[in-house]
């Protein structure tokens, strides 16, 4: 198992590979429809997503709690 000290990373990883999947899916096939081949040129679209989530939610992520915290009624 992963150390708990690798929980934001883990966190961060799982909800790049999972948001990029379903986000890169929706706009492909809005983009171009549900074409022969759209597999293919989704995967394509996924990687990219995910090279690009990855980085964005580790840098965001912090960002968020601390915002939530704030907006966040403590009771």
């Amino acid at each position: 198992m992963i150390h708990p000290k690798y929980q934001s990373v883990v966190f961060a990883f799982f909800m790049a590979l999972l948001m990029s999947c379903l986000m890169s899916l929706v706009i492909t096939v809005h983009n171009i429809g549900l074409v022969p081949n759209i597999l293919y040129i989704w995967l394509d679209a996924w990687a990219f997503a995910f090279v690009v989530a990855f980085p964005a939610v580790m840098l965001v992520a912090p960002v968020v709690r601390k915002l939530v915290v704030k907006l966040i009624r403590q009771a």
